[in-house]
């Protein structure tokens, strides 16, 4: 089949690889209908994470068809339409009985974290769905049927796989309540959905940060939130704090490792030193109030130099984060679709076939073509 895979930093190409198989009785093979790049397939392209090895398949956004079943999946056929989660999980362990299938601790038993599609060795070792075929295990629980009366398009069921419950997750799990002023760091596809999910959990004002004008200007088109460039205003956090009284209820930060670098944050992750860029938490620091809560959706690595811990410490913000358990929130995130409580496809700019991903990653790493979320077809 043909595939998608790593070949070094910023560098993948599309190449013929052999098709899976069944491997265990709770396996199934599907048909890739439709897959997408996520935010956090950068973070391998740029070479920041490195488990990741030349040849391996990327993608962990995917929906398609099943093409073939292992003998102990008993609640799906050949034919039938099925959403993906990113993360691989049992149903069975104590985390994903908690819900927290992102930590699932059967999937993973290499390392101390749960398991995802596409996402190199550290991650379980499991291929991605930017290919044609794609093997799914613990298929019983690591699947989510299509209705067949579903009248929602491929290209919003797709959003399911991780971007939707990722955006959904974060605004839960950070506390979101009526009344809450919510500042969104990122206007990208995950920080665009969060901030149409706070809204919804009737939040009284929501403010967007970004540096990329076209995805601010989306975010107040779409979703109407108030819009801050961050590169255009001397002190963001000083004005922040004002036009707040004091700051924000909830910071969700949406950007992750992949923030503005500065020059010395450069140096230290390319030496190991440091996982990554940090100017969205330090963002978050100056915006949330006191007794505030800090969300720290966007991923970020391991470790990091001048992290602002006593400025957190002291005036009793708390601090959460972590990988969305994407398993249990796909079927409320599908009721909310079907009846239109929410509208989750604007984000959608591009879609091209699988044979461009290679220029696919080009333009939405590089923000080109006004680019927020691309989707690849086989």
């Amino acid at each position: 089949m043909k595939a998608l895979t790593y070949q070094g930093i910023m560098n993948v190409g599309i190449t013929h690889v052999q098709d899976p198989v069944i491997q265990a009785q709770d396996d199934m093979i599907i048909r890739v209908t439709h897959s997408s790049i996520c935010g956090s397939d950068l973070h391998f392209y740029y070479g920041m994470i490195p488990s990741m090895e030349k040849g391996f398949i990327l993608g962990h956004e995917t929906i398609g068809i099943v093409e073939d079943l292992g003998a102990g999946v008993h609640h799906l056929k050949k034919g039938d339409k099925v959403v993906i989660p990113y993360c691989i999980a049992c149903g069975q362990c104590s985390f994903c009985q908690e819900g927290l299938e992102s930590q699932c601790d059967v999937s993973n038993r290499e390392a101390e974290v749960g398991s995802a599609f596409g996402c190199s060795r550290l991650f379980g070792d499991y291929d991605g769905g930017q290919a044609e075929l794609l093997r799914v295990p613990f298929a019983n629980y690591t699947s989510f049927l299509i209705p067949q009366d579903n009248e929602i398009a491929d290209e919003e069921l797709l959003l399911l796989t991780d971007a939707l419950p990722t955006a959904y997750w974060s605004v839960l799990h950070a506390g979101v309540k009526p009344g809450d002023t919510v500042i969104v760091l990122g206007s990208g596809p995950i920080g665009l959905l969060t901030q149409k999910l706070a809204w919804l959990l009737g939040a009284e004002r929501v403010i967007a940060i970004d540096h990329v004008p076209y995805r601010l200007e989306h975010a107040q088109r779409t979703n109407k939130v108030e819009a801050f460039n961050f590169k255009e205003v001397d002190d963001l956090g000083l004005l922040l704090k004002e036009e707040t009284r004091g700051g924000a209820d909830v910071v969700i930060d949406c950007v992750g490792m992949n923030g503005v670098f500065t020059p010395l944050e450069l140096v230290q992750t390319a030496l190991m030193l440091q996982g990554g860029a940090m100017g969205a938490i330090r963002m978050a620091s100056q915006v949330v109030r006191k007794g505030g809560t800090i969300q720290l959706t966007g991923i970020y690595g391991i470790r990091y130099q001048g992290f602002p811990l006593g400025d957190l410490f002291s005036r009793n913000i708390t601090l959460k984060m972590g990988l969305n358990p994407a398993t249990h929130l796909i079927p409320p995130l599908y009721r909310m679709l079907r009846e239109k409580k929410l509208v989750a496809n604007d984000i959608i700019t591009h879609q091209l076939g699988l044979k461009e991903a290679e220029r696919a990653y080009d333009i939405f790493a590089h923000k080109k073509e006004g680019c927020i979320k691309v989707i690849l077809k086989p």
